[in-house]
């Protein structure tokens, strides 16, 4: 799992299965159910960079419209109206993507 030694398995499980339904997902639910929001400054920065497919150092549109796919192979696509929601509140400086302090934000938030 690429989240070991993070976040544990059956977090995780629960968390993908509260927004399995279409437009179900929300960050601040999602993060709280995973354990991410009670974690360390170090292991959220550890987090981003597992969501940071691309190794950027920005979470992209298309990196989010995949999110929970990066907790679980078999789990759903974004929405589209979901992938611009999380997007729009994760992106506070209005360059289109969420870069690792923004993503800090928006896991304690």
């Amino acid at each position: 799992m690429a989240f070991a030694g993070i976040l544990k398995d059956e977090d995780v499980a629960a968390a993908l299965k509260d927004c399995a339904a279409a437009d179900s997902f929300n960050y601040k639910n999602f993060f709280a159910k995973v354990g991410l929001s009670a974690k360390t400054p170090d292991d959220i920065k550890k987090a981003f960079f597992v969501i940071d497919q691309d190794k950027s150092g920005f979470i992209e549109e298309d990196e989010l419209k995949l999110f929970l796919q990066t907790f679980s192979a078999g789990a759903r696509a974004l929405t589209d109206a979901e992938t611009k929601a999380f997007l729009s509140a994760g992106d506070s400086d209005g360059d289109g993507k969420i870069g690792v302090d923004e993503f800090a934000l928006l896991v304690k938030a």
